[in-house]
C-alpha cells in the first residue's frame, strides 16, 4: 500500500506519516491518493457495488470502484443529480479567494444528497484537501485546530481544505474560529484556508421553508445555496436509464432487489415502493414471527429517524442467533420474505455491521402496510422498546430512540411554516392521530421507565399530559419525577412551569368557573417553578463562563423562565380582571389589597399579598429584560428567538403598567413613555418598530422634558437624543445639529455612564470628510464603549450576535445616523414586511438601494486587523465578518454601531487601478454626442463585482464610461452592472442571433427613463441601420425574451418606455452580407525567466474584458494598456499576429475575431527578456498583402515591470525601501518559499530564518532576508519580482513604486 498522501496547491501531492495521519480526532481524511496500490478481493468489491445500490450508505471504496471501472472500460461513474456541476462551480470560485467560506446544500432524505457531496470531495481530492467532520461540534476550538493542521501539513505545502460538515448553525462559528487559529499562529496565506461544504438533511417542511427563502433570494441575485429534492429532471432520467441497462448487464436478476437505485430511477415512484413492500400486506397482528417483528422494528425506526440502523448483534440476538454467519447466510437470508427490503453495511471498518431498511421511503411505506393489516405504530414502539431497550443500550440506540420520541420539528399551518415546533415528535403526533392519546401516553410511560435515569422521556410525558389530555396532576407528577432526574437543568425545570400555565389556559379557554384563589393559587405554583429555572439558567450560563470560553459553542441564555412569567402573569391579569375589574386596580397598584378584599369580601385571598405586591415591578423587569435582549442581539442560531416573544411581553406589560397617570408631572411623563414601551434606551431605539411618526415625535418631546428637569435620570440626555434620531428616521425631519457641545456638558456631570451613552458619543464625535482634523480620540471612545459593555451586558450577549443599531448615512448632523430598520426598509421596500435580517451574511449591503444612501468609510488591513482610516489617523475597527480580513491592502466598508462600539460591515477591496477609464467605445462614430451631457458614474466593488451608479435630473445622458445614454423627464436614479452573454446565446429565444453590444443589468431606484440607448460595437452602414436586424434581448425570471428596436444608430440601439431587466443589443446571424466590428486588443505581460505576453483581440465587452481581467491577474499577469485598433474588422476574421524582434514565440498562428464569450481566445508570445523596444503587428489573414495590417503598438522598455527597481540615482528599490519592507510585509513564509526555490537560499538558511527563537517576529525575519538580498543586484532583482508577484502585497508595491 503507497504512503498516505495529501494534494498540494501547485496539483502534486505530499506523503504524510502516521503522526500527522494519527493527530486527527474530529475529522476523517480523504487522501489524495485513496486505496492506489491496495488489490481488494473481488468479492469483496461486488459486494461493496452492491449494498450501496440496495440502499446502504456510500462509502469512499464506492468510488474508487466507480473510477476504477470508468478507467478500464468495465463501467461508468456514478450519475451526478443536476446539483452536482453547480456545486462544484461554487467550490471552484470559492478556491480563487483567500480565507474561509462556506456553502450550503439542504437535501431531503434518500434523494442522493450524501453521496453526491461525496462524490464532490472524491473528485477533487486531488485538488484540495477533502475531508469530513465526523467528531462531536462541541468543541468547536478543536475543530478549527484540526482543520489548520491539515492545511499547513507537509510545512511547505500547504494547500485548501474542503470540508465536509452536517450543521446548519456551525459554519460562521467555525469560520470566525479558523480566523483566529489563523492569525494566532501567525501563518502568511495566498489561498482559502478552507470551504466548508454544509451538507444538511431536512425534512420536507423545513425543506419547503428553504426552497421559499431560495425563490426570495434569487430575486436579489444572491442565493447560494443548492436544493436537492426527491424529484428528477428529464436529464437525470435518462442518464439513469441507461446505468439501469448497465447495472442488468453485470448483475442480472439481482437489479431487482438494488431498492435504493431502483427508487431513485423510478423518480421515486409510489408504485414501485407499494409492490416491493407488497408483502407486509399480509402481515398478522398476533403470532407475528421474530423476523417479521424485527423488519416493523427497522421500519418504525427509519421512518420517523433518519440515518438510523441496529447492530447486526442486537437483531441476530433477537432472532435467537448468536453466529452472523451461522450456515455461511447472511442476516438477509434469516429475514426472508422481507430480507430484500434490508440492507447490512459497515460504515466503518473497525465497527460492527448495521442494519437498515433499504431506503426510508419503504421504511415509511411498510410502516403504513402494517397499520393498515393491524400491527399499529404503538404496538410496534412498545413491543421495540420491550426487546431492544432492555439493561444498558448502546448510546446510539439510546440516541435513535430519544429522536423517536421526542424530537420536534418545524410546524406547519396550512401552507405557511411557522417560526414554532411541533408539540411531540413525528411519530408522537401521528399515533395520536391514528390511535388516540391513550397509546401515546402509554408509549411515553413504557420509555420513562425503561430509561429510568433519563429526564427527557417523563418531561415529553408531562407535556403530552397537560396539552392533549388535560391530566394536569398526571403531569405535575411526571414534571417532578424529570426534575429529579437532572435537578440542575434548567430545560427541564421549565416543563413544571408549563404544565401549571396550561393548567391556567385550560381553565380559560373551557371558561370553568374558578374562584380567584384558585387562580392565584395556580399562578403562584407557575411563577415559583418559573423562577427557579430562571436561577438554574443564570447558574448554566456562569459556569460556562468560568472556563476559557473559546473550547465550545455556548448553550444560549435559556430565557424561557422569564418569558414562562410573563406569560403566567399575562393568563392571571386577564382570569382575575375578568372576574371583577375591581382587580386591574390592585394589578396596577392603583389601590392597595386591603381595600379590594373589603370589596371582595375573601379574607383568604391576604395569603397572596406579597405575590399580588411583586407583580407589577417583576413584569416591568422581564419587560425591560427582553426588550434590551432582542434589541441590542439575536441568537446566533436561527428561529432561536421567536418573534412573538417580544409582541407578548409587550402585551403583558402595558396590562400591567395601566391608564392611571400619578400626580407628579414628572412621573406623569415617565408613565406616558412606559405606556409607549419607551422608558429605557432600548425601549427609545425600538420605537420604529411599535411607534407611527406622530407617537415618536411625543417620545422625543417627553424625554426633553425629563432631560431638562432637576431630577435629571443620568440616561436621560441620550435617550433624548435617541429619540431625536429615531424621528429623522421615521419622518426624514432634518436636524443641522449633531449635539456635540451638548455632550461635552454631560460628560462633566457623571463619571459612570451606561454603553448606550458612550456609544452615542461616539457616533456623534465620529470625525466627517470634511473636518480637517480629528479633534477627539477616537480610540479613547471606542474603549469607553467597550468598557461599559463590559460591565453591563458582556455576560448576558456573549454566546450571542450583537445586532447592528446604527449605520453612517449620507446626511448631516443627526440625519446621518441610520437605524437598522430604516435600512432593512430599503432593503425590501416595503415598511410593513418584517426583513428577518440576516445581518452576520452581509447581503443586505449587495442591495443598490442600499448601496446608494449608506456611507462608506475608508480604511486599511493588516496582520488580520482592520483599521478605519481619517486624514493621518488610524482606529482599530471590529469586523463583523473576520473572514474578510485575509488579505491585507485598502479597503472600504459601511461601518455599523452596536452596544458594544463601531463594527464593519461588507469590507470590500479598493484597488488603485480602478475600471478602465472608459470601458466601452461603441462605434468610433461619436457625431451625434455632442447633444448628450456626460456624466461620470460612481463605482463600487463588491466581491470583484463592478456596480456603475448614475443620478441626473431632467435631460439627455451619457454614462462617460459605458456610453449607455437615456432620456429623462424628471430625476432619475439607476445602477447598472454588466453580464456574461455566456449562458443565454444558446438559448432558443437567441438562435438566430449574436450578441451586438454588452448585457447590462439596469435597476433604476429613482424616477423613471422615458428613453434608452443601448451601446453596440457593429458598423453601421446603409445596410446595417436598418431596425429589423438588430433585437435586444430580455432576461427575465419567467424566460428570456427579444423586443425590436425603436431605431438604429452608428453607436446604439434605440428602446422606448423601457422596462428594465438585464438587457442588451443582438444582431441577425445572417443578414446576407459581411458586417464589420469595432474590437480592442488587450495585452498583458508577466516576467520570470522570460517575458510572457497574453494578446487578445476581442469584441469591447466590458463583462468578458472584466473577467479576461481577473482570470489574468489570478495568474501574476498586469495590463499593458494601449491604443485600440480605430477601424472596424469583418466578425469571423482570421487574424495573425507577429513581433520585430528575434527569438519571439507566438502561439497559436491565427486566431478568430467572434462574437462569442471565451477568455481562452488569446495570443501567448513569449521573448527573452528584451532590453529594447519592439512591435506587435496583427493582420488580417483574408486581406491582401499591401493592406493587411489592422492594428500596431510599441512595447516600450517602460512598459515591462522592472522600469521601478532603480531610481535615476541609481539606488535599488530594495535598498530605497528597506525600513517599509521591513516593517510592512508580513507573509514571510511564501517569500522563503520562492527563495529557496530560485536556490537563492540554501535549505539550512531557510530552517533559521523560520527559527522563531531566532527571529521571533515577521519583521525580524524580513530584515534578515532583505540584508542577505542586498549583497548582490542578483539577488535584489529577484527578491523585488518575488515581491512583485505576490497579490498580498501589490498594493504595499504600487505605493512603495508612487513614491520619491
Amino acid at each position: 500500500m503507497a504512503r498516505r498522501a495529501l494534494s498540494t496547491a501547485g496539483g502534486g501531492e505530499i506523503g504524510i506519516g502516521s503522526e500527522i495521519i494519527n493527530s486527527f480526532s474530529l475529522l476523517e481524511i480523504l487522501h489524495a491518493n485513496q486505496f492506489e496500490g491496495e488489490v481488494f478481493d473481488q468479492k469483496l468489491i461486488e459486494q461493496t457495488e452492491e449494498n450501496f445500490y440496495r440502499g446502504a450508505p456510500p462509502n469512499w471504496l464506492n468510488f474508487y470502484i466507480s473510477e476504477q471501472a470508468e478507467s478500464n472500460g468495465t463501467g461508468t461513474s456514478f450519475i451526478k443529480r443536476d446539483g452536482y456541476e453547480t456545486l462544484k462551480k461554487q467550490i471552484s470560485q470559492r478556491g480563487k479567494g483567500l480565507g474561509t467560506s462556506a456553502i450550503e446544500l439542504f437535501h431531503q432524505q434518500g434523494c442522493g444528497g450524501t453521496t453526491l457531496t461525496m462524490q464532490m470531495l472524491w473528485d477533487l481530492r486531488k485538488t484540495f484537501r477533502c475531508a469530513v467532520l465526523t467528531g462531536s461540534t462541541s468543541d468547536i476550538v478543536k475543530v478549527a485546530k484540526e482543520v489548520v493542521h491539515l492545511f499547513t501539513a507537509g510545512n511547505r505545502d500547504s494547500n485548501t481544505v474542503l470540508l465536509l460538515i452536517n450543521d446548519d448553525f456551525l459554519s460562521y462559528n467555525l469560520q470566525d474560529s479558523i480566523m483566529e487559529e489563523i492569525a494566532e499562529q501567525e501563518i502568511a496565506i495566498d489561498m482559502p484556508v478552507v470551504i466548508l461544504l454544509n451538507c444538511v438533511r431536512v425534512s420536507d417542511v423545513v425543506m419547503s421553508k428553504k426552497e421559499q427563502a431560495s425563490t426570495e433570494q434569487l430575486k436579489g441575485k444572491a442565493s447560494k445555496r443548492i436544493i436537492l429534492k426527491r424529484s428528477l429532471s428529464d436529464t437525470e432520467e435518462e442518464q439513469l436509464v441507461k446505468k439501469k441497462e448497465e447495472l442488468s448487464r453485470r448483475f442480472g436478476d439481482r437489479c431487482k432487489q438494488f431498492h435504493g437505485f431502483n427508487i431513485l430511477q423510478t423518480n421515486f415512484s409510489q408504485d414501485y415502493i407499494q409492490d416491493v413492500c407488497a408483502v407486509f400486506k399480509k402481515a398478522k397482528r398476533a403470532n407475528k414471527p421474530l423476523k417479521a417483528q424485527l423488519a416493523a422494528f427497522l421500519s418504525l425506526l427509519n421512518a420517523y429517524v433518519p440515518g438510523s440502523y441496529l447492530q447486526e448483534s442486537q437483531c441476530l440476538d433477537f432472532l435467537q442467533h448468536d453466529n452472523p454467519v451461522y450456515g455461511n447466510c447472511s442476516i438477509e437470508h434469516y429475514m426472508n420474505p422481507f430480507g430484500h427490503l434490508i440492507v447490512t453495511f459497515h460504515q466503518d471498518i473497525n465497527d460492527e455491521r448495521k442494519v437498515s431498511m433499504a431506503h426510508p421511503l419503504i421504511a415509511q411505506c411498510c410502516t403504513e402496510l402494517l397499520a393498515i393489516a393491524g400491527v399499529t405504530r404503538s404496538d410496534t414502539a412498545r413491543n421495540f422498546l420491550t426487546n431492544f431497550c432492555r439493561d444498558q443500550p448502546p448510546p446510539c440506540l439510546l440516541g435513535f430512540v430519544k429522536d423517536l420520541l421526542t424530537k420536534r420539528e418545524m410546524k406547519k399551518e396550512g401552507t405557511s411554516i411557522t417560526e414554532q415546533k411541533e408539540l411531540f415528535s413525528r411519530l408522537i403526533l401521528d399515533i395520536t392521530k391514528k390511535e388516540g392519546t391513550i397509546q401515546s401516553a402509554s408509549i411515553l410511560k413504557v420509555a420513562s421507565k425503561k430509561f429510568d435515569q433519563n429526564p427527557f422521556f417523563p418531561q415529553a410525558l408531562a407535556r403530552f399530559c397537560s396539552k392533549e389530555q388535560n391530566n394536569f396532576d398526571e403531569a405535575e407528577k411526571w414534571a417532578k419525577t424529570a426534575i429529579k432526574r437532572d435537578p440542575q437543568n434548567s430545560y427541564v425545570a421549565d416543563t413544571l412551569g408549563q404544565v401549571h400555565k396550561n393548567n391556567l389556559i385550560y381553565l380559560k379557554d373551557k371558561k370553568v368557573p374558578t374562584k380567584p384563589r384558585k387562580i392565584l393559587q395556580l399562578a403562584k405554583k407557575a411563577i415559583n417553578a418559573f423562577e427557579e429555572e430562571k436561577r438554574l439558567a443564570e447558574n448554566e450560563h456562569w459556569n460556562e463562563k468560568k472556563g476559557d470560553g473559546k473550547t465550545k459553542v455556548l448553550r444560549a441564555l435559556n430565557t424561557r423562565g422569564q418569558f414562562g412569567y410573563l406569560e403566567v402573569c399575562n393568563l392571571l391579569y386577564d382570569h382575575l380582571v375578568g372576574l371583577d375589574e375591581i382587580w386591574k386596580k390592585l394589578l396596577t397598584k392603583n389601590e392597595s389589597l386591603g381595600i379590594v378584599l373589603r370589596f371582595l369580601g375573601d379574607t383568604k385571598l391576604f395569603g397572596f399579598d406579597s405575590l399580588i405586591k411583586s407583580l407589577r415591578d417583576k413584569v416591568e423587569k422581564n419587560f425591560e429584560f427582553f426588550d434590551t435582549f432582542l434589541t441590542y442581539s439575536t441568537s446566533n442560531k436561527k428561529n432561536d428567538d421567536a418573534s412573538y416573544v417580544s409582541k407578548k411581553a409587550a402585551e403583558c406589560y402595558k396590562k400591567y403598567i395601566g391608564d392611571s397617570a400619578p400626580d407628579d408631572k414628572l412621573k406623569q411623563t415617565l408613565h406616558k413613555l412606559r405606556q409607549k414601551l419607551a422608558v429605557t434606551s432600548a425601549g427609545v431605539l425600538s420605537c420604529i418598530n411599535r411607534c407611527t411618526s406622530a407617537d415618536a415625535e411625543n417620545i422625543a418631546t417627553w424625554w426633553e422634558e425629563v432631560y431638562r428637569s432637576k431630577d435629571l435620570p443620568t440616561e436621560a440626555f441620550s435617550n433624548y437624543i435617541f429619540a431625536k434620531i429615531m424621528l429623522t428616521n421615521m419622518e426624514g425631519i432634518l436636524s443641522s445639529s449633531d449635539n456635540q457641545s451638548d455632550f461635552r456638558q454631560k460628560m462633566s456631570l457623571a463619571t459612570e455612564m451606561k454603553p448606550e451613552f458612550h456609544m452615542l458619543k461616539l457616533l456623534v464625535f465620529w470625525p466627517t470628510d470634511d473636518e480637517d482634523k480629528q479633534d477627539t480620540d477616537l480610540h479613547q471612545l471606542i474603549k469607553n464603549v467597550q468598557h461599559s459593555y463590559e460591565q453591563e451586558f458582556k455576560t448576558l450577549f456573549q454566546d450571542r450576535y450583537l445586532l447592528p443599531l446604527f449605520f453612517f448615512g449620507k446626511g448631516e448632523g443627526l440625519n446621518r445616523f441610520v437605524h437598522r430598520r430604516t435600512v432593512e426598509i430599503w432593503w425590501t421596500q416595503d415598511a410593513l414586511k418584517d426583513a428577518n435580517t440576516n445581518w452576520k451574511n452581509e447581503n443586505i449591503f449587495k442591495d443598490t438601494v442600499v448601496q446608494e444612501k449608506l456611507l462608506k468609510v475608508e480604511g486599511v488591513v493588516r496582520n488580520y486587523k482592520l483599521y478605519a482610516t481619517f486624514r493621518e489617523t488610524e482606529t482599530e475597527i471590529h469586523a463583523n465578518r473576520r473572514d474578510s480580513l485575509w488579505k491585507s491592502g485598502k479597503v472600504s466598508f459601511y461601518l455599523g454601531f452596536t452596544i458594544n462600539g463601531p463594527l464593519a460591515f461588507s469590507i470590500q477591496r479598493t484597488t488603485t487601478e480602478g475600471p478602465p477609464r472608459k470601458l466601452l467605445g461603441a462605434s468610433g462614430n461619436e457625431t451625434e454626442s455632442s447633444e448628450w451631457t456626460k456624466l461620470e458614474p460612481e463605482v463600487t466593488i463588491m466581491d470583484e463585482v463592478y456596480t456603475y451608479s448614475l443620478h441626473c435630473e431632467k435631460g439627455l445622458y451619457e454614462c462617460s464610461l459605458s456610453a449607455l445614454r437615456w432620456v429623462c423627464e424628471g430625476r432619475v436614479s439607476f445602477s447598472y452592472r454588466f453580464r456574461s452573454w455566456d449562458e443565454h446565446v444558446n438559448k432558443p429565444v437567441c438562435i438566430n442571433h449574436i450578441p451586438a453590444g454588452p448585457l447590462m443589468d439596469i435597476t433604476v431606484t429613482a424616477g423613471k427613463m422615458e428613453e434608452v440607448h443601448l451601446p453596440h460595437w457593429f458598423c453601421i452602414d446603409k445596410n446595417v441601420s436598418r431596425s429589423d436586424a438588430f433585437v435586444v434581448l430580455h432576461v427575465d425570471a419567467d424566460g428570456d425574451f427579444v423586443e425590436q428596436v425603436s431605431e438604429v444608430t452608428p453607436s446604439h440601439v434605440k428602446l422606448n418606455k423601457p422596462v428594465f431587466s438585464p438587457k442588451g443589443a443582438m444582431i441577425l446571424k445572417k443578414l446576407g452580407f459581411k458586417v464589420k466590428i469595432f474590437f480592442d486588443v488587450l495585452i498583458y505581460m508577466r516576467i520570470r525567466t522570460k517575458l510572457m505576453l497574453h494578446v487578445y483581440p476581442m469584441t469591447r465587452d466590458p463583462a468578458l474584458q472584466q473577467a479576461v481581467e481577473t482570470e489574468e491577474k489570478d495568474n501574476g499577469f498586469r495590463r499593458i494598456r494601449k491604443p485600440s485598433p480605430t477601424k472596424p474588422l469583418r466578425r469571423n476574421s482570421d487574424v495573425s499576429l507577429s513581433a520585430d524582434t528575434d527569438g519571439a514565440t507566438i502561439r497559436p498562428d491565427n486566431r478568430t475575431l467572434t462574437c462569442t464569450w471565451s477568455t481562452q481566445n488569446f495570443f501567448e508570445v513569449e521573448i527573452d527578456k528584451s532590453e529594447s523596444e519592439f512591435s506587435l503587428i496583427l493582420k488580417d489573414k483574408q486581406k491582401g498583402t499591401m493592406e493587411n495590417v489592422v492594428w500596431s503598438c510599441t512595447i516600450l522598455t517602460d512598459d515591462i515591470e522592472t522600469k521601478n527597481i532603480n531610481n535615476e540615482e541609481g539606488k535599488h528599490f530594495v535598498d530605497r525601501h528597506r525600513t517599509a519592507l521591513i516593517e510592512r510585509v508580513n507573509e514571510i513564509s511564501p517569500i522563503l518559499d520562492s527563495l529557496l526555490d530560485k536556490q537563492l537560499i540554501s535549505q539550512d538558511k531557510y530552517d533559521y530564518i523560520r527559527n522563531k527563537i531566532v527571529f521571533p517576529t515577521s519583521r525580524d525575519q524580513m530584515r534578515e532576508i532583505v540584508d542577505m538580498m542586498r549583497l548582490e543586484k542578483q539577488s535584489k532583482d529577484t527578491l523585488y519580482e518575488i515581491l512583485k508577484e505576490r497579490e498580498t502585497l501589490r498594493y504595499l508595491m504600487s505605493d512603495l513604486e508612487g513614491s520619491k
